[in-house]
């Protein structure tokens, strides 16, 4: 099992942090993808190191995508090899999670059309304008999609994510 969260400077450090941690409590393997492949800083200020650029990443390497908010997937969103692995990922029935503004990666890899998503409610409309039917709840569970709102939802966002790992809904 390998996950891989994709990040910039601005993240929201506990939606980086929390699933980062959670992800290595259970034994999973996580990569961090960074514009350049070096540090960025979260937007209280912690410092993340990357193991790669984001130009790296393939979607056949890995089994989860993680897509934390904050200022970072306004960044992360113009790269195309962030918008080309999350329509990979997602196509394949990988599991994608996002939280926050972590959906404005999925809008611009035009993954939303038909699903069901929640996410931070300054980007609810343009969910739904991506062709999302918006639900103002801690999670939501669309397939292989798995969305939250804000960082008071990350206990949530988390058991979901091991709950559907355990329930083998992820490629092996």
């Amino acid at each position: 099992m390998r996950a891989i969260i994709l990040v910039a400077d601005g993240v929201e450090d506990l939606e980086f942090f929390y699933p980062y941690y959670r992800m290595r409590e259970q034994g999973i393997e996580t990569d961090i993808a960074t514009p350049d492949g070096d540090k960025v800083v979260g937007k209280n200020g912690y410092t993340i190191k990357g193991d790669m650029a984001l130009e790296g990443i393939g979607a056949e390497d890995y089994d989860l995508l993680i897509l934390p908010g904050g200022k970072s997937p306004e960044t992360v969103r113009l790269v195309p090899a962030a918008r080309q692995v999350t329509q990979e990922m997602m196509n394949s029935g990988k599991m994608v999670a996002s939280i926050c503004h972590g959906a404005q990666i999925l809008i611009s890899a035009g993954v939303l059309e038909g699903r069901q998503a929640t996410c931070w409610e300054g980007i609810r409309d343009d969910i739904i304008a991506a062709g999302a039917s918006y639900r103002d709840e801690p999670v939501v569970v669309d397939g292989n999609l798995i969305t939250s709102r804000k960082p008071d939802d990350l206990p949530m966002f988390c058991r979901e994510i091991f709950m559907n790992i355990q329930a083998g809904a992820m490629h092996a």
